[in-house]
Formats: C-alpha cells, sequence, structure tokens
C-alpha cells in the first residue's frame, strides 16, 4: 500500500470526524427513539452519556489511530504487546462497519428518494409503508447511495472525502437553523418543546438508560474504528480530548436541533411521537404538504436529510476502504470498487426486507433493518467501546492508561487529566457492561 494519507487541515479533521457521528443516527434515529423513551427525560439521560462515556472514549479511540497510523483492522498490531489477541477487535471493527452500512445505506437511500419527490413536485401522495415496501425503489435509491459514497472515495483523501465533507457539513448546519426557525411558528410548538425538553422523570426506567447509552454510541459512531481512522489520518499539533469537544458539541447540536424541528410538527399535525423510523418521513412530509410552499421547504429538508445520512456514509465507507486496502494492497481505485459491490449485495437484505426478502428476527413486525442495527447498536458498540477503555486502561493485558495519555496529550489544546484514570479504568467499564447485560436480558425477542 502507498505511503499514508493524511488530512489537509485541522477545520477538516472536525468537520470529517463530526459528519461521521452527525447523521441519520441524530436526524431519524434520535428522535423516534427519544419520543419512544418519552421526550425530555431521554434527552437528559443521553446528554449524561456523552459526556461520562461518549467523551472519555472518542478520546481513546482518536489516540488508538493517531498511535499507530493505521486502519483499525492494523492498529492493535502495531501497538499491542507480542502474543496478546487485542487485533480480534479490528477485525469485529471492520465486521461493525459492514453491518451498519447494510442498513445505514437503505435508509440514505430513503432520503434521496423523498428529496426528489419533493423537487419534482410528486409529494403529496408520498407514504413510508408505500416506499419501503416497494422492491424497486429501494434496490434503485440503494444503488444511488452506494455510487455517489464510493464514487467520491476513488479520489485522494484530501481531494475528496475532506472537500466534499466541508461542504457537506457547511450547508447542512445551515439547513438546520432555518427549519428551526420555521418550526417554531407552528402552532404545536409550545407543546411539542414541552415534551421534548421538559424531563418526565417518571418516564424514566432502565431500558431507557440503556437506550441513551446505546443511542450515544451510535450517534458518536464509537466502538468499531469509524474515529480511530481519522485519528490515523491527523498530525500532533493539537490534543485529542479537545478535540473530541470540538465534536460532541457539533453532533449534539444537530441532534437537539432536530429535535426541535420534529416534536412541534408532530404536535401539530396530531401524529404519535413514538412512531418509530417512520417518524421523521410521515411527520415532515405531512408538515409540508400543509404548509405554505411546503414543497420547497421540503425539498430543502430531505436535502439536509441527504447531506447528514452522505457526510457518516462517506466516513464509514472509508473506514471499510482503508481496512480492505490495508489487508489486500489494492488501490484506492480497485478497492472503491469492489467494496461498492460487495457492499451493494449486502445491503439488499435491508432494501428487499419489507418486499419479497422478508424476515422478522424478534417481535412481529421486525425485519432486516432491525436484525442489522441489534447486531451494531446493542453489541458491536458498546462491546467495542469496552474493549477500547480496557485497552487503554491497563497495562498488564493492554497498552495502558500512561502511553494512552502520552499520546492523548501531545499538542495544543485540552488535556485529559490523570485523575481521570480510576473513573475511565472501574467506573465506565461498570457501566457498559451493566447495561449491556440489562439491555440484553430486557430486550423484546419475541
Amino acid at each position: 500500500m502507498n505511503e499514508r494519507e493524511h488530512l489537509g487541515s485541522r477545520i477538516g479533521f472536525i468537520l470529517l470526524s463530526a459528519g461521521c457521528a452527525i447523521g441519520c443516527g441524530n436526524v431519524w434515529k434520535f428522535p423516534w427513539m427519544c419520543g419512544q423513551y418519552g421526550g425530555g427525560a431521554f434527552v437528559l439521560v443521553y446528554l449524561i452519556c456523552l459526556i461520562i462515556i461518549g467523551l472519555p472514549v472518542m478520546t481513546m479511540e482518536f489516540a488508538l489511530g493517531r498511535a499507530a497510523q493505521a486502519s483499525p483492522v492494523k492498529m492493535y498490531q502495531k501497538i499491542e504487546k507480542k502474543g496478546q489477541m487485542w487485533h480480534i477487535h479490528g477485525y469485529a471493527s471492520l465486521i461493525g462497519c459492514i453491518c451498519l452500512m447494510a442498513f445505514y445505506t437503505v435508509v440514505t437511500g430513503w432520503m434521496i428518494y423523498y428529496f426528489i419527490k419533493f423537487l419534482l413536485g410528486q409529494n403529496q401522495n408520498l407514504g413510508f409503508v408505500p416506499m419501503i415496501t416497494n422492491p424497486g425503489v429501494n434496490v434503485t435509491y440503494l444503488a444511488i447511495a452506494v455510487i455517489l459514497g464510493f464514487g467520491i472515495l476513488i479520489f485522494d483523501i484530501q481531494k475528496g472525502l475532506e472537500k466534499v465533507t466541508k461542504y457537506l457539513m457547511l450547508i447542512l448546519l445551515a439547513l438546520m437553523v432555518a427549519l428551526a426557525i420555521r418550526s417554531f411558528t407552528l402552532s404545536g410548538a409550545k407543546e411539542g418543546l414541552e415534551f421534548y425538553l421538559k424531563p418526565d422523570f417518571s418516564a424514566l426506567n432502565g431500558q431507557v438508560i440503556v437506550g441513551a447509552m446505546n443511542q450515544a454510541f451510535f450517534t458518536l459512531s464509537l466502538g468499531i474504528g469509524s474515529m480511530a481512522i481519522f485519528g490515523s489520518y491527523i498530525d500532533k499539533k493539537r490534543t485529542l480530548m479537545g478535540e473530541s469537544v470540538n465534536i460532541i458539541i457539533l453532533d449534539t447540536f444537530v441532534a437537539i436541533v432536530a429535535g426541535l424541528i420534529i416534536f412541534p410538527a408532530c404536535f401539530t399535525f396530531d401524529i404519535e411521537p413514538g412512531a418509530g423510523p417512520s417518524l421523521l418521513f410521515d411527520t415532515m412530509a405531512t408538515v409540508f404538504n400543509n404548509m405554505e410552499g411546503g414543497r420547497w421547504w421540503g425539498t430543502l429538508f430531505f436535502l439536509f436529510m441527504v447531506f447528514a445520512a452522505l457526510s457518516t456514509e462517506l466516513a464509514v465507507f472509508e473506514n471499510i476502504l482503508a481496512c480492505v486496502r490495508e489487508l489486500t494492497g489494492w488501490k484506492r481505485l480497485k478497492g472503491s470498487l469492489i467494496c461498492a459491490a460487495g457492499m451493494f449485495v449486502l445491503s439488499l437484505t435491508t432494501a428487499l426486507g419489507y418486499s419479497v426478502f422478508t424476515f422478522q428476527p424478534f417481535a412481529e413486525g421486525t425485519a432486516w433493518l432491525d436484525f442489522w442495527d441489534f447486531i451494531v447498536s446493542t453489541n458491536l458498540l458498546p462491546l467495542g467501546a469496552l474493549t477500547m477503555v480496557i485497552f487503554c486502561t491497563c497495562k498488564k493485558i493492554g497498552w495502558g492508561w500512561d502511553n494512552f495519555l502520552a499520546e492523548a496529550n501531545t499538542g495544543e489544546g485540552l488535556k485529559m487529566p490523570r485523575w481521570m484514570k480510576p473513573f475511565c479504568m472501574f467506573v465506565i467499564p461498570a457501566i457498559i457492561i451493566f447495561l449491556y447485560i440489562y439491555g440484553l436480558v430486557t430486550f423484546s425477542w419475541k
């Protein structure tokens, strides 16, 4: 493989890493999970999880990538001691990224479909169920999503991924603010904001806490090497905790504003906040179809959704591509073409999972999307984060706190304090293990 590529600027790194975190997890999954788990109480627990677990784990993942200067499949091999087996998690990270994209690419296709329908003025009879049960629509827009993603990655990282993501993120943030301001003018804005921002502590239970932790890992793309790969593309001029704070602030801003857009609309048009994955599509289509100039507001909104989805898709595709290239020695072009073909075939499970390839892995009404999400969100993300925390804090069996701290605190900016070692070494693993087991025990298997 050729000499390792690097990002051209700090802002490129921040926006690219934030782009990986910001995506459907913020503006599609976060609102419907918030709706299902009772609104404000879920938001509060989610924010706590971001601070006490998400921030240190993100710093660790960046540190591993920057120290190794390699993708997740080779990262541990460059750092671990002889005879250790931590590199197995590197391969699990690659599998996790592939499983994530097995349904994420299809969701990205749905965003593109709604955007095109609004753009063409064919937005009056849209429906989530008719869309997902139409195999032709799903396969076509899946193909578009995969071709868009790997088509950009054919170019080198500065001319392709970094350049495109900068523009995507800046436009995305501007569109969000405009849509939130418009949502505040709706008649149900007060009720929607109370549901969303006023915690109802009677709604708090173990499942809400587990859901909030898993959503924190999902929205930050932690535990499967998605952040480690960008750590491997940056220099040592800035400390990693400071950069992690910047990225989490951007990510949280987008997630919170997504709720400010959607929940006033739910209470204005009498749409159930706990509707699940269809919430964003049904809610926003109804809003725009009953609004003056709604076709163009809808076009802007789903353009924003396309940008949000693509920012994560590009980042995770890059992780998959980097891993495959380090394993095979392929050039970018060859790797992109082969990875695109493989990703398209695997994603057909989700694309056709509501029509010709039905599969109910858990409770009635579940599908391939729920299966892939269970593998990633419920299992690989928390277990992967746990693996990284243990590796970075335990010197006898892993990399060790001193080595991690030296890498994380190299450069200018906010440094991780040494006193956090007991918290990272004992408290974070205990929280993850307890909530992981609780989540499995209380999961709706049938």
